[in-house]
């Protein structure tokens, strides 16, 4: 059985889903990155918009249970799942990244389930993102 290796850019995602390193965070993401949210039909995009979803991500999965419980690699893209408790509802998800050749993340794409877990966290999502 072949031993798979994390992808450095995996490596620095989890430091910063561990440390909230803000630094790190603002130089992984790249200038054109791209985000897709559950709960929005239009891509987000460019680097500042990223940023912001997540920035609001980490901020509302803090301290409530959030896990990665899988990953999936291939040459330049990641799966990662996870788990996560949003005030008793128990969410499961996967992030889906895309990086350039630089180490750079430019696509980063979230599936939430069940839509009960959705809707939970869209306010979330909604107040640390200033939205109404």
């Amino acid at each position: 059985m072949p031993t798979h290796v994390r992808p450095a850019v995996v490596e620095r995602w989890h430091h910063i889903v561990e440390h909230g390193d803000e630094a790190a965070l603002d130089d992984l993401i790249a200038d054109d990155a791209v985000f897709y949210s559950p709960a929005v039909y239009t891509p987000q995009e460019g680097k500042a918009l990223t940023l912001a979803y997540l920035r609001a991500a980490l901020a509302v999965f803090t301290g409530r249970d959030f896990r990665y419980v899988g990953e999936w690699y291939s040459a330049g893209s990641a799966v990662l799942e996870f788990t996560a408790d949003l005030d008793g509802i128990h969410v499961d998800g996967i992030d889906m990244m895309h990086w350039n050749d630089a180490g750079q993340i430019t696509s980063f794409k979230v599936m939430i389930r069940p839509v009960k877990g959705l809707h939970a966290l869209m306010p979330l999502m909604a107040a640390q993102l200033g939205q109404s």
